[in-house]
């Protein structure tokens, strides 16, 4: 099975899980104390019934994106995107690359919110960048061509920007002003 898709089923598991939290939220402050008592009484008594749900309500390592990539959320649209956290993931980028599949791009992460700019040396696919404030909501969206060594200036300070192949967006329906939620998988120590 392809890494977008494990990660998609992942990911549609999360979302369900999360999706049902407020329903555990309204049964538990709905609950009397002699609910709890008589929840307590079970056979696998009170210890167990604590360390069963518990573990039942733990997400497991496989709902999250692997180390390294985030999935970028729009609605019902999905990047699986390669973070690019460091100076030297960031200025190699998507360099080198021949191809970049639908529904697949990279996740450049700043520390900082101020003007961005971006250039397309060495990069050999058309791309499109969604420049994103710290809140994840897109302020610009860009066309950017191949090999192409002059800059791509944001509009308005950014965080975030998020390089998919060339005309994703505009597919997708997703435009400047869309919110995005961001889900980072964890990097190894």
């Amino acid at each position: 099975m392809q890494l977008r898709d494990r990660c998609h089923k992942a990911r549609s598991a999360f979302l369900r899980a999360l999706s049902a939290l407020p329903a555990v939220v309204l049964l538990v402050a709905s609950c009397t104390p002699a609910d709890a008592a008589r929840a307590g009484a079970s056979e696998a008594g009170p210890a167990d019934a604590r360390t069963e749900g518990a573990a039942a309500e733990t997400p497991d390592a496989g709902t999250l994106p692997p180390a390294g990539y985030a999935w970028v959320i729009f609605g019902a649209d999905t990047v699986l995107a390669e973070v690019a956290a460091t100076a030297d993931e960031r200025a190699e980028g998507l360099m080198y690359r021949d191809d970049v599949p639908d529904g697949t791009g990279m996740l450049f992460v700043f520390q900082d919110n101020q003007p961005r700019a971006f250039w397309m040396a060495n990069t050999y696919v058309p791309l499109d960048i969604a420049y994103m404030n710290p809140s994840y909501r897109i302020v610009d969206i860009i066309a950017m061509e191949p090999l192409v060594t002059e800059s791509y200036p944001s509009r308005e300070p950014s965080m975030f920007a998020l390089e998919v192949r060339q005309g994703w967006f505009e597919e997708n329906g997703i435009a400047v002003g869309e919110q995005a939620s961001i889900v980072f998988g964890v990097r190894g120590h």
